[in-house]
């Protein structure tokens, strides 16, 4: 009795997965290199998601956003990072040119995205959800999303509010927090 039970155990424990795929992040979108990745990869993670640019007065945002990721990713955090050309055209490069920015200027190792419109009509499907989850669309560059681990969170953060704002970071510490 005691084997069967055991073997039970065994068996079930591989059939679960680790976190459900909350219904956000139930999607499939292009990266960086223009590689479908599925972003159920993020399930059970706290997710600071970000629309960039490179020729912006906030591009040295990413500093931040990669001390953030680094700090936290062993807690279970992740940035993601998604260029968009939306706001005065400061994102003109390809997604390869964007790639080279980020790693040579900021040596960014958090996950990036291809770059995407993230407002209006033709906005990234993510972005959309987004701002209707939190009632803020970006305005400008380096607006941020944080969405709690199981998805039913979603705070919004002005393009003002740096990486290091004592608010975003309080935020984030709770959601770790929370499990």
């Amino acid at each position: 009795m005691r084997r069967c039970l055991s073997s039970f155990l065994l068996l079930t424990s591989f059939a679960m997965p680790a976190a459900a795929c909350p219904a956000l992040f139930d999607r499939t979108l292009n990266d960086i290199r223009d590689q479908p990745r599925s972003l159920c990869e993020y399930a059970g993670k706290v997710v600071l998601v970000v629309n960039t640019a490179s020729q912006c007065g906030y591009t040295p945002q990413y500093e931040g956003l990669e001390a953030l990721h680094r700090k936290y990713r062993d807690r279970g955090f992740v940035v993601l990072g998604f260029p968009s050309n939306d706001f005065g055209g400061q994102e003109p490069g390809s997604n390869r040119e964007i790639a080279a920015f980020c790693v040579n200027q900021y040596a960014i190792d958090f996950p990036m995205f291809a770059k995407s419109s993230v407002r209006g009509d033709g906005a990234n499907p993510l972005f959309a959800d987004l701002a209707k989850a939190t009632g803020s669309a970006p305005r400008w560059n380096f607006h941020k999303y944080l969405v709690a681990r199981d998805g039913r969170e979603t705070l919004a953060f002005a393009t003002k509010v740096e990486p290091q704002d004592p608010n975003l970071v309080a935020a984030i510490e709770r959601l770790l927090a929370a499990r």
